[in-house]
């Protein structure tokens, strides 16, 4: 049993895109359950882009990390000591645990997960909060039907490529924006998107979209704000539905940058924005995971991974997710699947010393 747990804390707020310098790794003795709390060992760390937003000091839907405070984030890892009547030694959890290896919990919002139904990677990716924000976002926000067409924006993401495949299970026709090559092949290809525009290299994206979209959009699930978003509102339905999901092109933004008034079109098209937090569809989220899980299950879902190992590298992983350098479900594994492998630790991919 380790005696010692790694953290990392937020060390600066950052200004513009976070660096590394903005975090710290620090160690703490392992922490001591209490009355019904356990302990956890960590093996996949989720890092996402909304955690980018807590790392200001504004009020917010969470309140913000503290300097010197834990960075949050979800994860999955075995019980590893407990004096919990709920919770078991050797039981699989997914909960908040935040960027640590040792996380002590009392159960509030930790969630059992059957290991036998999915790899444990997936319930913090298409099985977790991002297959959830995707499932819930287009199906209860966008009621998509068969026949019209969807656009993502950030397709190439946790989030995103789930989307498009569910439009797609939907019947509907599905154009994908995403950062690079790689990603546009692996949305078209494997996935089945109908098309995909690489923003980076596209000259117009807004001419791009009016040829692959001649009927216009009907859907747009928005991951990404900005021109992106300047570039789809033009092209929009009557009738159409917009998901708010996420403006990662702004979190990083340090003046307000200044681009067309477009909310107008909402009353010509008489068409719906809305923005939703995946937490208001808590009470549907167990229906939610099996029904995503029968469509892992059945091939209908497929899901890449881009992993790190180390809780020291966790930081470096999250500006390259900002930064778009993920393909799927950006991850850190903080320790060895098998509790018996000599490779447990996971720092560097190395056995502990």
């Amino acid at each position: 049993m380790a005696t010692m747990n790694r953290q990392i804390t937020l060390a600066a707020r950052p200004v513009g895109e976070p660096k590394e310098s903005d975090f710290k790794l620090v160690e703490s003795p392992m922490p001591v359950p209490g009355a019904d709390e356990f302990i956890v060992r960590v093996i996949y760390l989720s890092v996402d882009p909304y955690m980018r937003g807590r790392m200001n000091d504004r009020p917010s839907y969470a309140p913000p990390v503290q300097i010197g405070e834990v960075m949050g984030g979800s994860g999955v890892g075995r019980i590893i000591k407990s004096n919990s009547r709920r919770f078991r030694v050797g039981e699989i959890v997914t909960g908040y645990f935040g960027w640590e290896e040792y996380a002590v919990s009392n159960g509030s919002g930790v969630q059992k997960i059957n290991p036998e139904i999915a790899p444990l990677s997936t319930w913090l990716g298409v099985l977790g909060m991002p297959g959830m924000t995707a499932y819930f976002g287009l199906l209860e926000i966008c009621h998509p039907r068969a026949g019209e067409t969807v656009v993502v924006s950030s397709s190439g993401g946790a989030v995103g490529a789930i989307v498009g495949q569910i439009a797609k299970i939907e019947g509907c026709r599905v154009i994908g924006i995403a950062g690079s090559d790689e990603k546009i092949d692996w949305l078209t290809g494997e996935l089945g998107f109908d098309a995909a525009i690489n923003y980076k290299t596209c000259p117009d994206l807004a001419a791009k979209l009016a040829e692959l979209c001649p009927r216009g959009i009907d859907v747009y699930f928005d991951n990404v704000g900005g021109v992106t978003t300047d570039a789809v509102l033009p092209l929009i339905n009557r009738k159409a539905r917009i998901s708010l999901c996420g403006q990662i092109s702004q979190y990083n933004v340090t003046e307000t940058e200044m681009g067309p008034r477009l909310l107008g079109l909402l009353i010509e098209k008489q068409a719906r924005m809305e923005g939703f937090l995946v937490f208001q569809f808590a009470q549907k989220m167990k229906s939610a995971q099996n029904r995503m899980a029968l469509w892992l299950k059945g091939g209908q879902l497929k899901y890449r991974e881009t992993v790190v190992k180390g809780i020291e590298n966790a930081p470096k992983a999250f500006i390259g997710l900002l930064r778009g350098e993920n393909i799927g479900k950006q991850l850190v594994q903080l320790a060895d699947e098998n509790p018996d492998s000599a490779h447990h630790d996971a720092r560097d991919g190395t056995a502990p010393a």
